[in-house]
């Protein structure tokens, strides 16, 4: 299989005072998930290593909230509420960004894919989301 080309894209919350820049190829593999925070967000998110993901402004403008399990870091913008990522309880080394939080331009398309967050144990085994942060 050819690996993709991987590109920069940037993006951000809705007021602009939380900027990142991501790499990640064109078309990206975006997760739907059912989980209890996911559904009430409809959150469509896709997921980098850590180290492909750039926070340029805006760390002191976002708060977290933890829940559950507490591994999963929902950090969100304080002044306009949006969460442009996070950090996922799946991919605890890795950042999962919001597919509409992307500045228009460097995506070419996006697959959906879903992930039972109802049956976290059972998605998590059978998707293999783990890899998506390696």
């Amino acid at each position: 299989a050819v690996k993709e080309e991987v590109v920069e894209h940037a993006g951000g919350c809705h007021c602009k005072a939380v900027r990142f820049r991501v790499r990640a190829p064109r078309h990206l593999v975006a997760w739907d998930c059912n989980c209890s925070i996911c559904h009430m967000k409809k959150n469509t998110h896709f997921i980098v290593p850590a180290s492909d993901f750039f926070l340029d402004a805006g760390e002191e403008n976002l708060s977290e909230y933890r829940f559950g399990t507490g591994v999963a870091r929902h950090r969100f913008c304080k002044i306009c509420g949006v969460q442009a990522f996070y950090h996922p309880r799946s991919n605890p080394d890795g950042v999962a960004i919001t597919v509409h939080c992307l500045d228009p331009g460097t995506v070419s398309s996006v697959e959906v894919r879903k992930f039972d967050g109802t049956d976290w144990g059972a998605s998590y085994a059978a998707t293999g989301i783990a890899a998506c942060s390696k």
